[in-house]
């Protein structure tokens, strides 16, 4: 059945790049619009321009995004969301499952992709970790929107989790962040991120489920920098847990 399957998933892939590539340049106009709002509001509003996308951009591939909550979630409340991160498209479902205002800490390699560039450096906060100079600026950025009242959400591995463990080991910065703004931490699952795109080609994309898994809050309340370690260290097990409850591993 390969002979067959792998033609389709070509032109599938295909068609999904394309319908990628329409969406984005008709985004881009309203983006640019957007910006004259200012950070804060203009910010706000290219994420849900950015939610539409996804939504329409996932209903057109044949993409199921479904949010499981394992606990109440406070659309109220200001967070430090955390992921696992294994696939590009891991992408699309951190713009769906903010029902408040979020930035995200994004790679600085993405803004060279033509058009779509120019959008995610109007939506993310870039940082570059082999400059010190744009992690600490990177860092700024983080506390000022967090000052603003907006959640933020990072990928505490830092890269792709090219292993077969459910985690890679997680960078302090998000927890550092957490402590010294005490604000609580919302780890979040990404669970199917991985079967819709592996990492190791663009046109492994299929259609299906893809899952997002909201996990209890963990405060921050009362902790010091001294008990940075500490955090990561509870953060990275009960999101190790959390998919193990959800995926099979062999280690």
């Amino acid at each position: 059945m390969k002979w067959i399957w792998k033609p389709l998933q070509f032109l599938y892939c295909l068609y999904a790049f394309l319908l990628f590539v329409i969406l984005t340049l008709i985004a881009f106009p309203f983006v640019m619009i957007a910006l004259a709002f200012g950070k804060i509001k203009g910010g706000n509003i290219i994420y849900r321009i950015c939610k539409y996308w996804a939504w329409i951009w996932y209903l057109f591939i044949g993409i199921r995004h479904q949010e499981i909550y394992e606990s109440t979630h406070n659309t109220n409340q200001q967070y430090i969301f955390v992921g696992n991160h294994s696939s590009y498209i891991d992408i699309p479902p951190i713009v769906l499952l903010a029902h408040q205002p979020i930035r995200v800490l994004g790679k600085y390699e993405m803004v060279k992709i033509p058009i779509f560039g120019l959008i995610y450096k109007s939506a993310v906060i870039l940082v570059d970790r082999s400059n010190s100079e744009t992690r600490a600026k990177s860092v700024r950025a983080l506390k000022a929107a967090i000052k603003n009242n907006i959640s933020i959400f990072i990928f505490p591995e830092g890269t792709f989790n090219e292993t077969i463990n459910p985690l890679k080991s997680f960078y302090d910065g998000a927890f550092r962040i957490a402590i010294e703004t005490q604000t609580p931490i919302k780890p979040i699952l990404l669970l199917d991120t991985l079967e819709r795109l592996h990492f190791n080609s663009i046109f492994s994309l299929t259609p299906g489920k893809n899952r997002i898994v909201y996990l209890e809050e963990v405060s921050v309340s009362g902790l010091g920098m001294t008990d940075i370690p500490f955090l990561r260290d509870q953060v990275y097990q009960i999101m190790d847990t959390g998919l193990r409850r959800y995926r099979s591993y062999s280690v």
